[in-house]
């Protein structure tokens, strides 16, 4: 079995970039970042946190019956010779680890606490306050075999948790951390070093040297295994603490290696949607012209086609001031048409309880946006159970 050497990772330039990028609208004079898109409104924090509190103590918030979701144990290879197409692996949330052909691993938002809390600096199964994981941890980080790459789309409680990331850098030391723009100090007050930040439309080239015994002579064989690794704009927001909204950078990702390419949308919005009455489409001919998110288009046009798309499909109610930072299984759709995905995997849904659309609504939600599209409802862009992997090919 071949075992990691080394890893090098270097930065790589060449690959098509809008033209507007170099002026990084995105980057604010004071340091902090922001959504520089007519499709971005930001919403009443102090609106957000009424509905939330309110909803959270006077019970109102949806009540997931017990199994709600289906989990399942994770099967993943255990050799990096085994893995001949790419597969994904939904382990809840808007995690996933992805095998690619050839060997190449990558980890994608990792949470594996019970509960994550804000804004206490870590997610621990003692804490007793903040959303808990309604759906069992499919498995725990030990149980995975291998672990080249952790790529993080923002500094979001539900999206990096302290605790995993010890254990993940506990388990494989080499494993190299990805992450957007002014992240990398917080890596760097765990003791992490090996972390590589990167801007909007900036691309890094990871080169794993394995060493293995040959398989005639027994005498040790040296090979390299890479990956190019991408980041990509999304709509959103960052933060950890009462005084850092926006200090750091949120980012989608793309991922090549073997032959195969992955798009991580990470957590984003797609378009600002105004308070509208009950029932009333929002897609419908009242609000078509609404603005929206331009960059999912660009990177489809410019890095596109992906294998997969890994594309979130819940926490979008109330829409009024969800929808600039949340996308809903319509806006998902429309997403994973800019990006050209050739197939998707739903995420971002049926693990926590963050916002108020009942529990199974999701999925349901995403067939229908499919329907109204024209593709398939089945076969192109599905949801797994929490622990299930997925072989993409071409046909399935």
């Amino acid at each position: 079995m071949a075992t990691s050497a080394g890893i090098l990772v270097t930065s790589k330039s060449g690959l098509p970039v809008p033209e507007d990028a170099k002026e990084k609208k995105h980057h604010l004079p004071n340091g902090r970042f922001a959504n520089p898109w007519p499709s971005w409104q930001d919403f009443n924090r102090v609106e957000a946190g009424k509905w939330a509190i309110t909803g959270y103590f006077a019970g109102k918030w949806p009540k997931p019956e017990k199994d709600a979701i289906a989990v399942v144990k994770p099967q993943f290879e255990q050799s990096r010779t085994d893995v001949k197409e790419l597969r994904a692996t939904w382990l809840g949330h808007a995690c996933y680890l992805v095998e690619f052909p050839g060997g190449f691993r990558a980890l994608f938002d990792p949470v594996f606490c019970h509960r994550f809390v804000k804004p206490t600096p870590s997610c621990s199964p003692v804490q007793f306050m903040g959303p808990a994981r309604f759906t069992k941890v499919p498995c725990e980080i030990e149980e995975i075999p291998i672990v080249d790459a952790v790529v993080i789309s923002h500094a979001h409680y539900d999206h990096l948790d302290v605790g995993s990331i010890k254990r993940i850098n506990a388990k494989w030391p080499e494993a190299h951390f990805f992450v957007p723009m002014n992240n990398k100090r917080w890596f760097k007050s765990l003791g992490i070093e090996n972390c590589t930040e990167q801007d909007w439309w900036e691309d890094t080239e990871i080169t794993i040297e394995l060493k293995g015994k040959g398989t005639e002579t027994e005498s040790e064989t040296t090979s390299t295994l890479s990956a190019t690794v991408s980041n990509f704009p999304c709509q959103h927001t960052a933060g950890r603490t009462l005084t850092d909204l926006n200090a750091t950078l949120w980012s989608s990702w793309g991922v090549t290696s073997g032959g195969k390419s992955v798009y991580f949308a990470g957590d984003t919005g797609y378009r600002a949607v105004p308070k509208v009455e009950t029932g009333e489409d929002d897609y419908g001919e009242k609000y078509k012209d609404l603005p929206h998110c331009p960059a999912f288009k660009q990177i489809g046009d410019l890095r596109g086609p992906f294998d997969l798309g890994m594309i979130p499909i819940g926490a979008y109610s109330p829409r009024h001031f969800m929808s600039p930072m949340h996308a809903n299984p319509y806006d998902s759709v429309n997403i994973f048409v800019d990006t050209k995905c050739k197939k998707a995997l739903g995420m971002h849904w049926g693990t926590f309880i963050l916002t108020d659309e009942p529990i199974l609504e999701p999925p349901q939600k995403l067939r229908d946006a499919l329907k109204a599209k024209g593709i398939p409802e089945t076969g192109v862009f599905d949801v797994v159970a929490t622990g299930e992997s997925k072989v993409i090919t071409e046909e399935a």
